[in-house]
């Protein structure tokens, strides 16, 4: 039997909340490769791979690039991991603080990638600050979702959610989503807004962001993320929930 209960407010929100962040994650990785030098600022796996191929000896896979992004990344999931826990322990809003230093970051990405190359692509293979900073910045991300803790949407990730969608639909291929109870419900939305923001944010940055330059597209999705952060304060979404 169906339950036609609606989704609690606090759960819609921070889903929302989420399906944002993870378009903008689409737009930062759509920007990175597409005009930093064939890189990965968000997406971690992709970066691993690109370092393995580079080291295996592959001429036009670069390794250094891959690898100031793996250890950028890693450095803002650590040192937001600690911050974060810190912030939580003394009943802060850390969920706005993990964006605003998100944010931050993109920003001092942004002017530096506008004072080297203008409103261009980066075009200086040697060049690693602006990648590095952007890493960084998706590290703090990497951490703050990891709290925040909703099922199914690490903002950076599909492939989990898209076989959990694909096995849901096989279990229940007739069922749509009001003939679900508000559990079902949430967890297909979760993993269809997984799966189809990092697509669309990834479409999003390719046609129009990556047009505006890496400096230019990289202050607009920082002001998103702002936007997000004050939001969140405005309208707290369940951060009072212990993160893992």
């Amino acid at each position: 039997m169906s339950d036609a209960s609606p989704v609690p407010a606090p759960h819609a929100r921070r889903v929302a909340v989420m399906t944002v962040l993870t378009v903008l994650a689409g737009a930062v990785d759509a920007v990175s490769f597409l005009t930093m030098g064939k890189v990965f600022c968000a997406l971690a796996t992709g970066n691993v791979l690109f370092l393995s191929f580079g080291l295996a000896g592959e001429s036009d896979v670069p390794v250094a690039r891959p690898a100031v992004a793996i250890g950028a990344f890693m450095a803002g999931a650590a040192c937001a991991g600690v911050v974060l826990v810190r912030l939580a322990g003394r009943g802060r809003q850390w969920i706005a603080v993990g964006l605003v230093f998100e944010a931050v970051l993109l920003v001092c990405a942004g002017v530096l990638a506008l004072t080297r190359y203008g409103t261009g692509a980066i075009a200086a293979e040697d060049d690693h600050g602006v990648v590095a900073l952007v890493a960084l910045a998706m590290g703090v991300r990497a951490s703050t979702v990891l709290r925040v803790h909703v099922p199914g949407m690490p903002t950076m990730l599909t492939q989990s959610a898209i076989a959990n969608l694909i096995n849901d639909v096989l279990r229940r291929p007739w069922a749509a989503l009001r003939g679900m109870t508000a559990q079902q419900r949430l967890a297909r939305t979760r993993w269809t807004a997984t799966a189809g923001g990092i697509f669309g944010g990834g479409a999003l940055g390719a046609l129009l962001l990556v047009p505006l330059g890496t400096g230019r597209a990289l202050l607009v999705i920082a002001a998103v993320v702002l936007l997000v952060a004050a939001v969140g304060r405005i309208a707290p979404y369940g951060e009072d929930e212990p993160g893992p």
